[in-house]
């Protein structure tokens, strides 16, 4: 059996995953990282996109985080996430019409809408939807 390290992913509102991997993979702010059992102690901000925890050579689990943080050590990972979903459960249908409403939104030069807010939320309704396709690639 392959070395494990226990991973925690927990969303402001709730936990999301709690249990043992081989790997995690998560979007640090400086790029993105892969954890390995025993892996030196790591602090790290996290970009909007996916982590991905590998649970076997067969078996992985994606999920979207907005944002966090990550703690790394050697026998531990934790992803402190604003929002967190498992990729599998991301409304495709929402995400799609959250980015055209952005889309719209940044495209209305009249001054009403809050531009800063509007991108923000193109940025997670992209990277939802990444994640999804990445998630779809996989074949998973």
């Amino acid at each position: 059996m392959a070395m494990t390290i226990h991973v925690d992913i927990v969303s402001a509102e709730q936990e999301i995953f709690s249990g043992l991997a081989e790997m995690v993979f998560a979007p640090a702010e400086m790029g993105d990282v892969g954890v390995a059992p025993r892996h030196a102690p790591l602090i790290t901000k996290l970009k909007p996109g996916e982590v991905r925890v590998k649970l076997s050579d067969k078996e992985s689990q994606a999920f979207y985080v907005s944002g966090g943080f990550l703690e790394v050590q050697p026998h531990l990972v934790t992803v402190l996430a604003d929002t967190a979903i498992r990729a599998k459960d991301i409304d495709e249908a929402a995400a799609l019409q959250a980015k055209s409403r952005a889309e719209e939104m940044l495209s209305d030069k009249s001054g009403k809408y809050d531009y800063a807010i509007a991108q923000a939320e193109l940025a997670q309704a992209v990277n939802q939807l990444r994640t999804l396709e990445r998630l779809r690639k996989r074949g998973a």
